[in-house]
Order: C-alpha cells, then sequence, then structure tokens
C-alpha cells in the first residue's frame, strides 16, 4: 500500500517527532531515577545517547549496519518500547499509552508504505 503524498510526508514528519520524543523521555526518565546530581546528569545523557547510537547503527535510513525489516522493527520496538516504559516510570500511563498507540500506527503505515513503494 502506498501512501499518497501528503499523508507520506506526514507519516515521516511524525516519525522523527516520534523519534525526538522518545529521546526526551529518555532523558526525563533518566533525571527523574536519582536522587543526587551526578547519576542524575548520568542517566539523563546516557540513556537517550545509547538509544540514539542504537538507532543510527541500525534502525536509521543510512544505519551503519544495515538489518533486513525485522531487525529494524526489533531496534525501533525496543527503543521506542524502553521510552513507553519510561513513561510508565515515570507515572504517566495515559501518556505511555498514546505514545504506544501513535508509535504502533505511524510505524505500521511506515512499513506499509515503504512496501508499497517497493513495488513501483
Amino acid at each position: 500500500m502506498k501512501l499518497p503524498g501528503p499523508l507520506h510526508v506526514f507519516n515521516e514528519v511524525l516519525a522523527f517527532l516520534l523519534e525526538l520524543a522518545a529521546l526526551a523521555v529518555l532523558a526525563w526518565w533518566g533525571w527523574e531515577s536519582a536522587e543526587s546530581i551526578a547519576p542524575r546528569l548520568l542517566f539523563a545523557v546516557a540513556a537517550p545517547t545509547a538509544a540514539a547510537v542504537l538507532w543510527g547503527l541500525f534502525a536509521a535510513p543510512k544505519a551503519r549496519i544495515p538489518l533486513p525489516p525485522t531487525g529494524v522493527l526489533a531496534v525501533k520496538a525496543l527503543v521506542f518500547g524502553a521510552a513507553a516504559a519510561a513513561l510508565l516510570a515515570l507515572e504517566r500511563s495515559g501518556w505511555a499509552a498514546a505514545f504506544a498507540v501513535v508509535v504502533v500506527v505511524n510505524t505500521a503505515l511506515a512499513t506499509l508504505d515503504r512496501r508499497g513503494r517497493a513495488a513501483f
């Protein structure tokens, strides 16, 4: 299924915003995960950095280590799942559920769109 032009662009922009949101949530979780300043800073920087490195290596459009589509989906599930779990840990269950639903719909549409575009 190939998405119409405007919907394709909207879905791609949404995907990017979800990626940024995941990094922000992981940083927020890292900051809230400790009492003193040093561990707060460490976790607030390390959690999103680890996610960004993982994403850049395996899930980005120009990934350093290309994976088959199922591998890319697994990496995305890990990063987005970690962000949803972080929202739960931050006691934001409604936001966690909403984030997870939007990620699943966005990823499903993007996957179908890529397959549709590859067929042409």
